[in-house]
């Protein structure tokens, strides 16, 4: 079976556990867990931030970071298909008393001129905007990447209303492969960035949150809050590690996977694709055809695909889907969308 639902799928490699197995572990939560402060200052150092804070999910760093920023009865901003809206189950809401106000993109992932028409004028009777959440890679749009000119232009919208931002990076890894500029440089246009070490990297679990020294102080209470205190974490520190160590540069290998099965599927039956940035491939049926069909066939044929509406798939390569295995998935997919 060829799963390609989502680069979580991933199981670490041998070496990583290894990697595990041999960390030197302490109470992170006491007195610090000596693997873990290794891999949280190595994050902002890639980052180009002043500190960093491992949390167990992505969605956690996420709401802990508008916990930080969004006081209750203000508003965030965001793009209406991002992550924060879509996958973290009115958590804005629920956790930190905001609400968010959905920017639409003209073109598909919000701009700065998006955000900027977007934007309620001040006012006593509209809530007071409190923080700009921007995705990169974007998920819904299909792995898609914005670019640093546009994320220096969001920051200097938001700096015209003295509003920070902070950046769901969870596939900044690929961001950055793909396009050459640094994690650094993506980073700097955002006061706080969370990056995901369970997706491309294939670390078994975990996040990490960097920003300033304030900022991720308080994000360590946001954290214990939230139920994520951490104990001998320096085991999963270890495989992120090991991850940074050897799973960056070969992102690379699922951009190119994800190329050979958009060339594949594209135009089969009808199907549209959305063009991949990196290792995201969304496919937008034909007229009629559903995602459920869709998925149940590829599935008795030895592919998995996630249902992303009832109208498209996506498929997402990963270091456990070999060029070979891609392959053969594409030919599957242009398969199933041909004979219905």
């Amino acid at each position: 079976m060829i799963d390609l639902r989502s680069d979580t799928v991933t199981k670490p490699t041998a070496a990583m556990r290894r990697a595990m197995v041999d960390a030197e572990l302490g109470d992170d939560e006491r007195d610090g867990d000596p693997t873990m402060q290794t891999l949280e200052r190595r994050v902002a150092e890639l980052l180009g931030k002043e500190q960093a804070l491992f949390f167990p999910s992505g969605v956690m760093a996420n709401q802990a970071a508008i916990w930080l920023f969004a006081g209750r009865g203000t508003e965030v901003l965001l793009d209406v298909d991002s992550h924060i809206v879509e996958g973290e189950i009115a958590g804005v809401a629920a956790l930190s008393g905001a609400q968010v106000l959905p920017v639409h993109g003209a073109d598909g992932v919000m701009t700065a001129a998006d955000l900027r028409r977007e934007m309620r004028p001040p006012s006593r009777y509209s809530p007071a905007p409190s923080l700009i959440c921007v995705e990169n890679t974007h998920n819904t749009a299909g792995g898609r990447i914005t670019p640093l000119a546009e994320l220096r232009a969001i920051r200097a919208v938001a700096a015209e209303r003295g509003l920070p931002v902070h950046m769901d990076g969870a596939r900044l890894w690929n961001a950055s492969v793909a396009s050459g500029v640094s994690l650094a440089e993506f980073s700097d246009c955002a006061d706080t960035v969370m990056v995901a070490f369970s997706k491309g990297l294939g670390a078994p679990v975990g996040a990490a949150l960097a920003g300033a020294h304030v900022a991720i102080d308080r994000a360590w209470t946001a954290r214990k809050l939230f139920g994520g205190a951490m104990r001998q974490s320096g085991m999963l520190a270890a495989a992120a590690l090991y991850a940074l160590d050897h799973h960056i540069d070969r992102l690379a290998e699922d951009h190119e996977n994800a190329r050979t099965l958009a060339r594949l599927v594209a135009g089969a039956g009808g199907a549209r694709v959305v063009p991949p940035d990196t290792n995201i491939v969304m496919i937008d049926l034909a007229p009629g055809d559903t995602a459920d069909r869709v998925a149940a066939a590829a599935d008795r044929q030895g592919v998995r695909v996630a249902q992303w509406t009832p109208t498209r798939v996506r498929m997402v390569t990963h270091l456990d889907a070999s060029a070979a295995d891609c392959e053969r998935a594409g030919t599957v997919m242009r398969r199933v969308l041909t004979d219905r």
